[in-house]
């Protein structure tokens, strides 16, 4: 996990290359992922979600404030139903828009502390099923 975190960071540390990134303060990581051709029965069992939320909140070792937010939209957007999810975690959030339709989930992992983004995005994959999955990690 330290070397992907190392990895994750590595910018901060080009002081040669670019002394403004010496002064650059880290305040976290948020990970964007898009997942593709997920198990439709995960995709929509609000219970699946829940699960989906603990465990991936688990790998930023943060704490969960309160209950997560889970709602079921019925269409009025341009890509139809699915649900969308949202919970904090202590200084951060994890945040879900699925459209079911194209059994397609968008999550959004921030974390103010360094976390295994590859282990989140292979956790994510597996677990709603995924055949393909892109991410893509900001440093902020």
């Amino acid at each position: 996990m330290l070397k992907t975190i190392e990895k994750s960071i590595n910018i901060l540390n080009q002081k040669e290359k670019n002394p403004k990134l010496s002064k650059k303060k880290l305040y976290g990581l948020e990970l964007v992922l898009e997942v593709f051709d997920c198990d439709l029965q995960i995709l929509t069992s609000e219970k699946k979600i829940r699960e989906f939320i603990i465990g991936a909140s688990n790998i930023t070792k943060l704490q969960r404030y309160r209950s997560p937010q889970i709602k079921r939209f019925m269409g009025g957007g341009l890509f139809g139903e699915g649900y969308s999810f949202f919970q904090f975690l202590s200084s951060s959030s994890i945040t879900g828009h699925f459209i079911e339709p194209d059994r397609l989930a968008f999550i959004n992992i921030f974390s103010c502390s360094l976390f295994d983004h590859k282990e989140a995005a292979n956790f994510t994959k597996e677990f709603f099923k995924a055949k393909r999955i892109r991410s893509k990690l900001i440093v902020h």
